[in-house]
């Protein structure tokens, strides 16, 4: 079960870093945690595809799409693939799309809004890096805990 983001900040102080950037729900878990993997790309989810076909062992996929609300970087296709692979969840500063489809799946997946349309498939983009959301520097290897009232990080588990 994934720890109360308001019982983490009220518990564990600054250790807990709140995302202040402001999140909407797409996916059927509201509530997930994990270990972080990390994503820096702009209207291009070439990279988002490369890490959800990677075992996801619980982890958090986070996207820093720059904010950009012209293309999504996950659709229902990537979110199963999500869910097969064992990702518990997605964070992305930047679109979703099939978000009916997405919504029906037990996967976690916060985003700033939704697009209809498809990003480009260049290839582009930078994994496993520090990206920031929010005002929060968020590092591969973090732990992230999200639900209806925000998102926390920290450097170590949190319980």
């Amino acid at each position: 079960m994934t720890p109360r983001t308001t019982d983490l900040c009220d518990d564990h102080g600054d250790l807990a870093r709140v995302v202040e950037e402001q999140f909407h729900d797409f996916g059927g878990n509201v509530a997930f945690h994990g270990k972080v993997s990390t994503l820096l790309a702009f209207e291009d989810n070439s990279k988002v595809r490369e890490a959800l076909m990677e075992a996801g062992d619980g982890r958090v996929l986070v996207v820093d799409a720059g904010g950009s609300l012209r293309r999504a970087m996950l659709g229902d296709q990537l979110a199963e693939m999500a869910v097969k692979n064992g990702w518990s969840g997605l964070v992305i500063f930047g679109s979703v799309r099939d978000s009916a489809a997405i919504a029906a799946l037990p996967l976690g997946v916060k985003a700033i809004g939704t697009s209809p349309r498809k990003t480009e498939k260049l290839g582009q983009g930078l994994r496993n890096v520090v990206v920031r959301l929010g005002g929060t520097d968020i590092h591969p290897g973090d732990w992230l805990y999200a639900d209806e009232d925000g998102i926390v990080v920290s450097a170590s588990p949190l319980t």
